[in-house]
């Protein structure tokens, strides 16, 4: 766990499933620290809780999350989640409505899973084992547009997980759906999504949260594929401040 800022306004992140919580290292510069305290966290078998064993599952990772809330001292927090993230992000909602004061999700995972033809399967849950099956997701969900030095230091970033943490995340973000218990959720919820993703774009945002949360607030975010995190962190934390000032 990390810390930055002093606000008031407590904000739990929650990184995707290549990430841990340096994962939000190009969007940090870019935060307000005065009106929000952001709280950067790890999944067991990420960063700092590598080694922390668990069943690695959607739930177990949201019951950790309230756990963190409750040793913060935080009554009520936003959260903002990426990829996987928001699948985590949207089960601590479902734990704990009451708690949480706004979410926002960058390209995330529906809270029904998301459903995988079998040759995408095969690639992704090969990726437990190999850093070229990595590569090539990290490509297409950024649509084959970026460097190929940034790609692997994606990859890079993503082998210092555990292996078997990254192998049950991966069957618990794609099976996981939990979507009747947040359907008519009144809680403010902003899901930004990038125009280059071609998996968890604006089309399925559309489809799946909008259909959802009553309230759901869609952006498609120029430039950027699955990663706005690092391709446009300006305008992401932009797009993010904005719309949880007013929550």
């Amino acid at each position: 766990m990390r810390k930055v800022g002093s606000g008031e306004h407590i904000v739990i992140a929650l990184h995707g499933w290549f990430g841990s919580s340096r994962a939000w290292t190009a969007f940090e510069p870019h935060l307000d620290r005065e009106r929000f305290t952001y709280v950067f966290h790890d999944y067991r078998g990420y960063g700092d809780r590598r080694d922390e064993s668990g069943d690695h599952s959607i739930a177990e990772a949201a019951a950790d999350v309230l756990a963190l809330a409750d040793e913060l001292g935080a009554e009520r927090f936003s959260l903002i989640g990426h990829s996987m993230g928001g699948s985590v992000m949207q089960y601590v909602c479902a734990e704990a409505p009451e708690r949480v004061r706004a979410m926002v999700g960058i390209s995330p995972v529906p809270a029904s899973g998301v459903p995988l033809d079998e040759q995408s399967r095969q690639l992704f849950a090969g990726a437990a084992d190999s850093a070229d099956n990595r590569r090539s997701i990290v490509d297409f969900t950024t649509g084959s547009r970026l460097t190929g030095t940034w790609l692997d230091a994606i990859v890079r970033h993503s082998l210092e997980a555990d292996r078997d943490a990254v192998a049950a995340y991966f069957e618990a973000w794609s099976g996981t759906d939990f979507h009747e218990r947040i359907m008519g959720s009144d809680v403010p919820i902003k899901v930004i999504a990038g125009e280059h993703d071609p998996a968890l774009g604006p089309d399925t945002m559309k489809a799946t949260f909008a259909e959802w949360y009553p309230k759901a607030e869609l952006e498609e975010l120029a430039n950027a594929g699955h990663y706005g995190i690092d391709e446009t962190p300006v305008a992401l934390a932009t797009s993010v401040e904005r719309f949880l000032a007013e929550a």
